[in-house]
Formats: structure tokens, sequence, C-alpha cells
């Protein structure tokens, strides 16, 4: 799973998402791309799962972008923790996603082939996504 090799901060306040991207919204490497349409964090689980089953409908044929990265830390106590005693140790790494931003791109398929892998990517994204070709 996609992770940071080191980071500056090992804990990140959580922050909130507001308002659309402005980086990474039009196609830059394939001709096929799956947009998100809103707003979330997109696990690194989430997005090794959408990858398996992108690469492995299309059978090793054309290329995958991946254009997020988790590089967000978030945090999780132990079950049955008292309240006080700090902040959770890092659980798991998470991508912030806004409206626009490109997910995945892919390029030396059919089209069809290509709208079929997103659709099967998109249904492991927790956000809703639109297919687009360039």
């Amino acid at each position: 799973m996609l992770q940071p090799k080191k980071v500056k901060h090992r804990k990140w306040q959580k922050g909130r998402s507001k308002g659309v991207e402005t980086r990474g919204t039009e196609l830059a490497f394939g001709s096929f791309g799956l947009k998100s349409l809103e707003s979330r964090w997109v696990t690194a689980r989430q997005i090794e799962s959408a990858r398996r089953a992108m690469t492995h409908y299309i059978q090793r044929g054309g290329k995958v972008w991946i254009r997020i990265f988790p590089d967000k830390p978030v945090t999780k106590k132990p079950p049955e923790v008292t309240l006080g005693g700090g902040k959770g140790s890092v659980d798991h790494y998470v991508a912030v996603v806004k409206p626009g931003r490109i997910l995945f791109e892919m390029d030396g398929v059919a089209p069809e082939i290509a709208a079929e892998a997103m659709r099967l990517a998109a249904h492991k994204m927790p956000v809703k996504t639109i297919f687009i070709k360039k």
C-alpha cells in the first residue's frame, strides 16, 4: 500500500475540507481519467483496491497512473481506552480529495475497456466520480 517514506510531522491535525480542487484537475498523462465530484478522505487501502481492480480488468494492457497520494496520517486510540493520555498513534494514511481532482488516468487501451475499468475502480472509491476522456 502507498504511504510516505519519511514525514516532517508524524501526527497532523484533522483540518477541514472545503472548496474545489485547483490542482490536478486536467488529464496530464493518459487519455482517460476518473474525476472526483465530492470531497472526502480516500485511504491507502481504497486506492490500492481500485488500482488492482483496474489492472486486473485491462489484463496487463495499457498503463495506469495514480494521481493521488495518501500523505495525511490518521491517528486512532486503542479500544476501551479512557479520555486523556494524549493523541493516539498513527493508524493509517489518507489522501484528501476535493471535487474536480483526477484520481486515476489510463492510456493504451480501447475507450470501452477504459470506461469499464474505471467503473470498477469507481466502485472502490468513497466519492462520486465521473469518467472523462481527452
